[in-house]
């Protein structure tokens, strides 16, 4: 009987649907966390009567076919790269990116990674890292006399030597944009890595046309709708049993066909 199989696929697709889920409400207060949306499309189908061919007396065309679909499959996991909301820290190296674009970051073994979540530091040398060690790229180093740290919105990051009364530009953050944000492959840590998928890197500079602003002083917060997710767990929990009794009706109609032989 195909209803076991196919029941069995649903089941399958709920509980990926459900882990995903899970993740995102794992990641609610997650900086720069992007909730992720699992997408199924249906299975090959049985055709048990063509449309469209001559019927047996080859005087008329069959008008409709009967096809049997064999259950569902998971399409993707898709991210959803949409803007977050802006939580004020007050600490002066939280940058928040407003818009489209990616911090660059060096992995340690020197590999160009890309991220959203902008909870920056110095390290003992004075670069500018992530929360992990890693660089900013292009390297940033803040001298260990300053008194004064401003990041603008177009990326120039200036500072204040001692009581001077002018301030030193120390260098200009550039962002990446992807033509596929959701061809990313995640890798944890709130990095991002390019793919083919993805396309390759364009970098230009915060606030011109088609790239983000930086807000200083603010962290971009996880879009993960709490709401959302509470109602898609229903839906994912109420699909699950339903695909369940499928089975249980099946198993039941199978049995009485084998008492009865």
């Amino acid at each position: 009987m195909k209803a076991l199989a196919i029941a069995a696929t649903g089941m399958n697709a709920q509980q990926l649907n459900l882990e995903v889920i899970a993740n995102n409400i794992a990641n609610i207060n997650t900086t720069g966390f992007k909730r992720a949306r699992a997408e199924f499309s249906d299975l090959l189908y049985q055709v048990e009567k063509a449309q469209g061919v001559p019927s047996r007396a080859n005087q008329a065309i069959v008008p409709e076919g009967a096809y049997v679909g064999l259950g569902v499959q998971t399409m993707a996991v898709r991210n959803v790269h949409i803007q977050g909301s802006l939580v004020s820290t007050g600490n002066k190296l939280d940058l928040a990116l407003v818009g489209r674009g990616w911090f660059q970051i060096q992995s340690p073994d020197g590999e160009t990674l890309f991220t959203r979540a902008g909870a920056l530091n110095t390290n003992a040398n004075g670069e500018i890292v992530t929360a992990d060690g890693y660089l900013l790229q292009p390297a940033i180093t803040v001298p260990q006399d300053a008194s004064e740290i401003v990041v603008t919105k177009s990326g120039q990051v200036f500072v204040r030597i001692g009581d001077d009364a002018d301030m030193q530009e120390i260098g200009q953050i550039t962002i990446a944009n992807f033509v596929n944000e959701a061809g990313l492959a995640p890798l944890g840590d709130n990095l991002f890595q390019e793919t083919e998928a993805s396309g390759e890197s364009t970098v230009g500079v915060p606030d011109d046309p088609g790239f983000a602003s930086i807000q200083q002083g603010y962290l971009e917060a996880s879009n993960v709708d709490a709401v959302k997710e509470i109602t898609d767990l229903i839906s994912a929990q109420r699909a699950y049993e339903m695909n369940s009794k499928i089975i249980k009706a099946a198993d039941e109609m199978a049995s009485v066909v084998s008492q009865n032989m």
